[in-house]
């Protein structure tokens, strides 16, 4: 079997190879690979980090190809997009796209301004006291782990899905930029993967995604 294409974004923002599969696909403005589907050293091309669509209009794209004008990159789910400071894509989601712009906290809530605010923030470092005070789909992280809640619930991130854990509640780094969480807060509606819904299985049971 081949070996994964360094293409999957964790909460931290890092883009890392993983055999398991996204739920979702996204870009940061244009291309970060050479011919040779490697990434360079840059991990992005414009302030405009969006989130979007496995599947739009029938279109089929070979992933990282040496035309192609931006990186393919591929989330858990739109929590995770949303932690490493991605937003809803107004091409393919338009409809998510506008209700994350109704409960985003600025202004300014055309795509620019959005972006502009969100990688000032996504550049800096949050803490949080509380983590009991967050929205639901809010991510942070303690040490290399990262953490959110769904209804009551603290799910533990990894690349195959989230998984129900025991937390006791501590100062932390908030991973989610300040004003996705705030969006959150708002009433935006993140997807998650089936995972964190608890209907898939008993609490702490990860289901494994398929492999490339």
């Amino acid at each position: 079997m081949s070996h994964p294409l360094q293409n999957r974004v964790t909460p931290f923002g890092e883009i890392v190879a993983l055999a398991a599969r996204g739920t979702m696909m996204g870009n940061r403005g244009g291309r970060l690979h050479d011919d040779h589907q490697r990434l360079g050293r840059r991990r992005w091309a414009s302030r405009a980090w969006i989130c979007c669509e496995l599947n739009c209009k029938g279109w089929r794209r070979t992933v990282m190809a040496p035309e192609s004008g931006y990186t393919e990159l591929f989330f858990l789910d739109e929590v995770t997009a949303l932690a490493a400071g991605h937003r809803p894509c107004f091409e393919c989601r338009r409809a998510d796209a506008r209700s994350f712009q109704a409960a985003f906290p600025a202004e300014d809530r055309s795509a620019g301004g959005m972006d502009r605010i969100l990688h000032t923030e996504r550049l800096g470092e949050h803490r949080m006291e509380d983590s009991g005070n967050l929205p639901d789909g809010a991510v942070w992280a303690d040490g290399k782990a990262a953490f959110t809640r769904r209804e009551g619930r603290v799910l533990r991130w990894s690349p195959e899905g989230w998984q129900a854990i025991e937390w006791q509640d501590r100062p932390a780094r908030l991973l989610t930029p300040p004003a996705s969480v705030a969006a959150l807060r708002n009433g935006f509606k993140p997807r998650w993967h089936h995972t964190g819904s608890g209907s898939s299985g008993p609490a702490g049971v990860v289901a494994q995604a398929g492999k490339d």
